[in-house]
């Protein structure tokens, strides 16, 4: 946990920094990551959220100011829109796709370069206050990062609850695997593009 420098109030920081950001977006736009979604993504994220049982699941990469959920599940609206209902703004970005880099606990996975467990957050004072706790009613995170070849933690994959869950060993090594074989799959499409 760091502090913010003299001068600022001396406000705890609940947010990581993250130094290796700056790398990480040369990374993604080199891959054609972090800009837009993809169907491919979003199977991802809707076959994550059916292995985990979970209502919310992400392919989240993160840049120096915010958060893209490159791909996303999330519970369906009754009217078969979920996601789907997501559309462009007027600049071409994805509403709903976006979020601060100061929201949620993707950003302590990708800093950390390892896996997350919260069965409940508020049991953790550190991540009990982020915004995603009273704004979205997040109560339980499951995340592990995508490390690439290079060795960039080039985002993260994450499920999410609104009530505390058990995740367990099990959900540990479930995140962690399907992280690792998203990750082959970026690499292949590096292989494949000449990247």
């Amino acid at each position: 946990m760091t502090y913010d420098p003299p001068g600022t109030a001396g406000r705890l920081l609940l947010t990581p920094q993250d130094k290796d950001a700056p790398a990480r977006v040369r990374r993604l736009r080199r891959l054609g990551l972090g800009e837009r979604s993809e169907p491919g993504l979003d199977a991802f994220a809707d076959r994550l959220a059916q292995i985990a049982a979970a209502p919310y699941s992400m392919v989240n990469f993160i840049d120096e100011q915010q958060q893209f959920f490159a791909g996303l599940h999330t519970p369906d609206d009754g009217a078969g829109g979920g996601r789907r209902a997501v559309l462009p703004d007027g600049d071409g970005l994805e509403l709903g796709r976006y979020m601060a880099r100061d929201h949620g606990f993707c950003p302590h996975v990708v800093v950390r370069r390892k896996a997350l467990v919260l069965e409940d957050v508020c049991d953790y004072p550190r991540f009990a206050g982020n915004p995603v706790v009273d704004e979205f009613g997040v109560r339980s995170y499951l995340g592990a990062p995508l490390l690439d070849r290079s060795g960039i933690a080039l985002g993260t994959i994450c499920v999410v609850d609104v009530e505390p869950r058990p995740w367990g060993r099990a959900g540990l090594e479930t995140i962690k695997a399907m992280a690792a074989e998203l990750a082959g799959q970026l690499g292949r499409r590096e292989e494949v593009h000449g990247i």
